[in-house]
């Protein structure tokens, strides 16, 4: 959960993304995709295969000496969020990672891996928690490898044999090595798509078996950062029906929790009700602050509002603006996008966006800091006419002052 002194910046951010106020605020999360490579080939993306087609792609990615410049053009920011392909097939992510503690400054830091290589993510997990502690060792740094289903099925959803076994051995790794730093956090994500409904529960049983710090789930969705379809995207009843299970074994699990794991569950509690609402709808349930409070910058250096909407509405090209991120971030086609967003152009229940909708959604949040303090007063709903009723409330606050 943000600190109290970031107060002032989110209320800007709500007035921003209502054109209250015209200049938009330095972001509060960057995410970047280190790579192209990965060597997974997913049922639900198809970065893998990209790359398995051109492996040479992957030489165009940011060298780190570009990565610096942008760092240092950017600023602080309080989240620094790592993608791929495969963060940890890149040989200097542990660079990367001193490079943001030395410009960006982030409070936290969040990468996901495959779990492919478990000695080699081991290795340069030890390097950057050093990293880490040498330069502030209360930020936390949050690993997620993907756990997509039980025994063979992850993977076949996953389209490497021995990924589960290799997922496991990952796991373990980092639980031991978590030991030596308790800044350390490892969760596990699922993506729910409509290749793996039948075998939800096993998964969740088995995922919180493991006690994670934090256990997620993500519906799988057309992005074009993935080059992939929508045939992988449940129903809203299909998703809702999977996830009944896992929101109520969650719910039951946050009481054990403290801190961020428990704030990030109970915010999670919501995004699952939320989701069902915009895959329902088809809508933007509520407001949506990618490209306001968020960007994400890819491997090629593309600046983007989101991973959805990514290649097909760019918001411009930190190469071709000599790595100055606020060329790019307060330049007329950035503005296009953000236009674009408020006019509800685009819908959809992407995790990373989502959360910073909710936080900046009071009903939303008012649900979640009644599930972290009374976790036992989470009961699965879906009240979409409520939440556009309160929406619409709030808005006309706004309008009238």
């Amino acid at each position: 959960m943000p600190p109290l002194s970031t107060i002032p910046k989110f209320i800007g951010y709500f007035l921003a993304n209502r054109n209250i106020i015209k200049k938009t605020p330095r972001p509060y999360q960057i995410t970047l995709s280190v790579t192209t490579a990965c060597q997974s080939l997913c049922k639900s993306c198809n970065i893998g295969l990209e790359y398995q087609k051109n492996p040479a792609s992957a030489k165009d990615d940011l060298t780190i000496d570009e990565i610096e410049k942008m760092f240092k053009s950017i600023g602080p920011v309080y989240f620094f969020n790592i993608s791929g392909g495969e963060p940890y097939l890149r040989s200097d992510l542990p660079q990367i990672v001193e490079l943001a503690c030395k410009y960006l400054k982030p409070r936290v830091i969040h990468t996901p891996t495959n779990a492919l290589t478990p000695g080699v993510i081991e290795r340069k997990t030890r390097e950057i928690m050093e990293i880490i502690k040498k330069y502030d060792p209360s930020v936390p740094y949050t690993i997620k490898p993907s756990f997509d289903g039980y025994g063979t099925k992850h993977d076949e959803l996953r389209g490497v044999k021995g990924n589960f076994d290799k997922l496991n051995d990952t796991y373990k790794r980092l639980k031991i090595l978590q030991k030596d730093f308790p800044n350390l956090h490892v969760g596990l994500g699922t993506v729910i798509s409509k290749n793996n409904l039948d075998v939800i529960k096993p998964t969740v049983d088995y995922a919180l078996s493991l006690e994670p710090d934090t256990y997620i789930n993500e519906v799988a969705e057309e992005r074009s950062e993935m080059f992939n379809t929508s045939s992988i995207t449940p129903s809203a009843e299909e998703y809702k029906k999977a996830t009944d299970y896992f929101s109520q074994e969650v719910s039951k699990k946050i009481k054990n929790k403290s801190g961020l794991s428990r704030i990030t569950q109970a915010f999670r509690l919501v995004y699952y009700d939320l989701t069902v609402d915009i895959l329902k709808t088809k809508s933007q349930v509520i407001p949506c602050y990618a490209s306001t409070i968020s960007a994400h910058i890819n491997a090629k250096g593309q600046v983007w509002a989101c991973s959805i909407l990514a290649y097909d509405k760019p918001m411009g090209d930190i190469r071709k603006a000599g790595y100055d991120f606020y060329k790019v971030w307060y330049s007329n086609q950035a503005e296009k996008v953000r236009k674009s967003i408020r006019n509800k152009e685009c819908a959809c229940p992407m995790a990373n966006a989502a959360y910073y909708n909710m936080m900046l959604h009071p009903p939303s949040v008012f649900k979640a800091v009644k599930y972290f303090l009374f976790p036992n007063s989470y009961k699965r709903t879906n009240s979409l006419e409520n939440s556009k009723v309160e929406d619409k409330k709030i808005d006309i606050a706004i309008e009238s002052n």
